[in-house]
C-alpha cells in the first residue's frame, strides 16, 4: 500500500475509519490526520494490536477502500 494514499484521501476515508474502528474518537482521527505511523500507534493503544497487526489492518482497509472506489467510479459499458 502506498502510504501517500492514506494521507491524500484521509478526509474522504475518515468517515469510513469511524465505521472500521468504532473505538476511535473524532479526536483520535484528527490526531492521526492520515499519517500511517500515527494511526498505527492509535490502533495499538485502542485495540491492543501489535505494531504489525495494526499496520496490516490499515493496509487491508485502505486496499479494500481503493478497490471499492475504483468499482464505483469505472464507467459501465453497454
Amino acid at each position: 500500500m502506498n502510504k501517500d494514499i492514506l494521507e491524500g484521501k484521509w478526509k474522504q476515508m475518515k468517515g469510513e475509519a469511524k465505521v472500521w474502528w468504532g473505538k476511535l474518537t473524532d479526536d483520535d482521527l484528527d490526531r492521526a490526520a492520515g499519517k500511517f505511523e500515527v494511526l498505527t500507534g492509535i490502533l495499538q493503544e485502542k485495540y491492543g494490536y501489535t505494531r504489525e497487526a495494526a499496520a496490516d489492518e490499515i493496509e487491508k482497509r485502505v486496499t479494500t477502500y481503493e478497490a471499492n472506489l475504483k468499482k464505483t467510479t469505472q464507467p459501465t459499458s453497454k
